[in-house]
């Protein structure tokens, strides 16, 4: 009695043995709790390292100014309305420019991804366009649009559309054909296709996309304003340049970055909510 017992306890141990190895193992391999504000980490130890570079005397104050110094000059051109009246600027032409990209390069590659015709049309176009150096554009740009805010923003919007339409043909090319054999077979319509398999299994090519345009807009935008301009984050660097003044140079450099570090965590951070269902590494 005792050894009848006793056996199926004895078993269902040894068999519960491996798959408490297994969890553990796959605990052991993910890259764990996601620290808190971890983001800001790498940009608050870069800020300590020049601070105390700059206290111990160790750059020059003339080429690299000390983070107060910056700090204290920005608060100069807050105070007088110079920085403002540019920061708007800035805001203004990588907006209207972004929208327009974005526009562009989710409807060519929805266009090219769900049609073999739309592709022939247009997926080696876009491939050429991308061979194409953009800021090699401008001086024709010029000649077609002017100088004025027209060039600037249809500059910044080929910048943004090339990656958002790569990254999401690329998403769309990929989704696994036996989902699609599913669907006829389910007798979907074109339109639940679409709401039902394209647009989850193309999210996460496209928030890649998102991701690059957005920081595309603000890495052209630089060179952009320091052409023909008369205001702007780029005018602003390209003026305190003529006359040497490298921390308000510091000044524009920095707030071109934390732009571009909150622009890209709020994408991010929508990616995380939109994608809340899938299981990956990052959560």
């Amino acid at each position: 009695m005792t050894t009848t017992a006793t056996a199926p306890a004895v078993s269902g141990a040894t068999e519960d043995v491996p798959s408490v190895l297994r969890r553990t193992r796959r605990r052991g391999l993910a890259p764990g709790k996601r620290l808190p504000a971890s983001r800001l980490i790498g940009p608050a130890l870069f800020f300590a390292l020049w601070a105390v570079a700059s206290a111990a005397g160790q750059l020059d104050p003339g080429a690299i100014p000390a983070p107060w110094t910056v700090l204290k000059t920005a608060g100069h051109l807050w105070s007088d309305g110079t920085l403002s009246k540019d920061v708007l600027t800035s805001l203004e032409r990588a907006g209207y420019g972004f929208a327009l990209g974005l526009t562009a390069g989710v409807t060519l590659a929805l266009a090219a991804g769900l049609s073999r015709i739309g592709e022939a049309l247009i997926d080696g176009t876009v491939n050429l366009n991308r061979a194409i150096p953009t800021l090699g554009l401008i001086p024709l740009f010029i000649l077609w649009l002017g100088i004025g805010e027209t060039f600037k923003i249809a500059i910044i919007a080929i910048v943004v559309y090339i990656p958002i339409y790569l990254n999401l043909h690329a998403a769309l090319s990929g989704i696994d054909h036996r989902y699609v054999e599913l669907a006829e077979v389910q007798g979907l319509s074109r339109l639940r296709f679409i709401r039902e398999i394209v647009i989850p299994g193309a999210l996460p090519g496209f928030f890649v996309g998102l991701r690059l345009g957005v920081t595309g807009s603000w890495l052209s935008l630089v060179v952009l304003e320091q052409i023909n301009a008369t205001s702007g984050l780029g005018y602003m660097m390209f003026q305190a340049q003529n006359y040497g003044q490298s921390d308000v140079i510091l000044v524009g450099l920095l707030i071109y970055g934390v732009f571009g570090l909150v622009s890209d965590s709020a994408v991010r951070l929508i990616e995380r909510r939109v994608l809340s269902w899938r299981r990956t590494l990052s959560n």
